[in-house]
């Protein structure tokens, strides 16, 4: 790979062929069978899968020739009113419809280069927070998924293979994202693999719709479809949803099976902490419950270890 640079288009990159509004909008029309919208067909063969164009334009309240001009990238004025009726048209959540605007007002401003933003550190007050949790695994992730810090259950449940220390080393940190599509170890982690990397992936695509100038997450993005098919792939399918709360099932080496809702929260300097938490009463509570006495048990061995050696009376 030769840098951020050749991220700027290709299949790899943020910015995707004829605009990036324009390949999202073609991508969720190829999904959408007139059936789903009530439309009849008579038996017609179909040479394109989905909507036609003029079908899609004929649902949103615009003319056939301008969503075309706005689906191949010559048109970037849209109105809010008219990526709101296509996002209807579309049946696009709320949080797509947000990434709509977002890629829109991505192209009326124009390409002006990808931009290298300075390192991620944790706040004061997020450190605090981190801190505060002590009874449930926490991770704070940035914008592109690097790991900026974890509590030591957080660490022992997402990561215990790698050094506890990686996120204070900016230039060695873990990166989430990596981890899931490359890393054997995480991969293992996960029962529900597919479901994780999908949330990764979706996630991503939403933090690029809202920075499409910031060249470390491109060249995540290019990284990870050069080195991953399956990444790839799930880029390709423009899925968008930005991190939530996502029930998972993980295969831990040391606890076994453990069933535990990793819940996101965005903090205002626009990094995310997730907390994994259990149902109460549960068997996978009761297996974080043990990962938490393992890991006492290791810290009071090796504070007995360290402890001076006091001479004979």
């Amino acid at each position: 790979m030769n840098g951020v640079d050749d991220m700027d288009g290709g299949m790899g990159g943020m910015n995707d062929g004829p605009g990036r509004l324009g390949a999202f909008l073609q991508a969720r029309r190829s999904r959408l069978r007139p059936d789903d919208i009530g439309l009849k067909t008579y038996g017609e063969r179909r040479r394109v899968p989905g909507l036609r164009r003029e079908e899609l334009a004929l649902l949103a309240g615009v003319s056939a020739s301008y969503y075309t001009r706005l689906e191949q990238g010559q048109s970037h004025n849209a109105s809010p009113e008219i990526l709101d009726a296509l996002a209807r048209a579309l049946g696009l959540d709320e949080s797509e419809r947000r990434h709509v605007h977002d890629l829109a007002a991505s192209g009326a401003r124009g390409h002006k280069g990808l931009r290298r933003p300075p390192e991620e550190h944790l706040s004061d007050a997020t450190r605090h927070l981190l801190d505060a949790l002590t009874d449930v695994p926490a991770v704070v992730l940035g914008r592109r998924t690097d790991v900026l810090g974890w509590n030591a259950l957080g660490h022992a449940l997402f990561a215990a293979h790698l050094p506890a220390q990686g996120p204070d080393h900016a230039p060695r940190r873990p990166n989430m994202a990596t981890l899931v599509f490359l890393d054997p170890d995480t991969r293992a982690l996960y029962a529900d693999w597919e479901t994780k990397a999908r949330t990764v992936v979706a996630n991503l695509r939403e933090v690029a719709g809202r920075h499409p100038d910031d060249a470390r997450l491109a060249s995540l993005i290019g990284e990870l479809t050069m080195r991953s098919a399956e990444f790839s792939a799930m880029w390709a399918d423009h899925q968008v949803r930005p991190c939530d709360a996502t029930p998972h099932t993980m295969d831990h080496p040391l606890i076994g099976a453990v069933t535990l809702t990793q819940q996101a929260l965005r903090t205002a300097d626009d990094q995310t902490v997730v907390v994994a938490h259990t149902a109460p009463g549960s068997a996978s509570r009761a297996a974080l419950t043990l990962l938490a006495d393992l890991l006492a048990d290791r810290a009071d061995l090796l504070a007995d270890r360290n402890a001076p050696v006091r001479p004979k009376s």
